[in-house]
């Protein structure tokens, strides 16, 4: 049984700054924290039966986690310029889906360090009339391939905003927002093992869920920070201007969605880190 783990880092237990999940003197701490909460979600998956592990590094420059400490089991897939980004390695080989330390979108309510896929960019995004956060848009990915996402870990507004598109996934919250900037974390260990036994058993019901589904055509709508990256955005094939600071991304494949996003994204950012 193999399963795929797409693991950030904002969502992991005891983190609550962005020192800690960048470059820095706090940086060790937030990556030792993220890589003991995805060895933990393998653990719990092997103890189930699962036997096949890619882990997709999804965080940043994607290179948080210490390889000579990742769990045996697991191959790990890691740096930048990935084609299919925080999905890049997902195919239809794989049985399931985690998504570990994931966050909450930037357009939600107050959640730790939330951000959809561009702090500076993006503002807000909704797939078929619902709020997105970085959960949804990736299922767009795990909808091509027909892949279930079965464990999605974070904070109680990341499960919440995971629901619509990963319906009978095992959420475990491991904090809980209070603001953008403050949470009441489980300590690590409880957190970890929270986690152990979510994964354990979102393979042991894997035979219930389904893959995510989307309408035909599949509409990906972003609100972006003004109308400048508007206007560069829909130099994209299959982008349409809704309005100042609206765009839609749409198509009947929803992986051809997802990369004409993925490429929406590296215009976008690279215009507003200009400013």
């Amino acid at each position: 049984m193999r399963i795929y783990i797409s693991c950030d880092m904002e969502g992991v237990a005891g983190i609550s700054d962005w020192q800690q999940v960048s470059p820095g003197p706090e940086f060790a701490l937030g990556r030792r924290l993220l890589l003991a909460e995805v060895n933990s979600a393998i653990d719990g998956a092997e103890e189930a039966g699962a036997d096949s592990f890619l882990v997709n590094d999804s965080h940043g420059a994607m290179q948080n986690l210490a390889p000579d400490e990742l769990h045996a089991g697991a191959e790990y897939l890691s740096g930048r310029h990935k084609p299919l980004y925080m999905m890049e390695g997902l195919d239809r080989s794989f049985d399931a889906i985690f998504f570990i330390g994931y966050h909450g979108a930037i357009d939600g309510p107050p959640a730790i360090l939330s951000h959809t896929y561009s702090p500076v960019a993006v503002m807000g995004a909704s797939l078929d009339g619902i709020l997105a956060g970085e959960s949804g848009i990736n299922c767009l990915v795990a909808a091509h391939y027909r892949v279930p996402v079965a464990l999605v870990t974070g904070d109680q507004h990341t499960a919440a905003q995971a629901e619509p598109f990963c319906a009978g996934a095992e959420m475990v919250v491991v904090k809980h927002s209070l603001t953008r900037f403050a949470a009441r974390s489980l300590h690590p260990e409880a957190a970890r093992r929270a986690i152990r036994d979510g994964a354990r058993a979102a393979v042991e019901r894997l035979g219930s869920l389904q893959a995510p589904q989307f309408s035909s055509p599949v509409s990906l709508r972003l609100r972006l920070r003004d109308a400048d990256l508007v206007a560069m955005a829909t130099a994209v094939r299959d982008v349409s201007r809704e309005s100042d600071t609206e765009i839609s991304v749409s198509g009947q494949d929803p992986l051809a969605v997802f990369r004409n996003f993925v490429a929406v994204l590296q215009i976008i950012r690279s215009l507003a880190l200009e400013r």
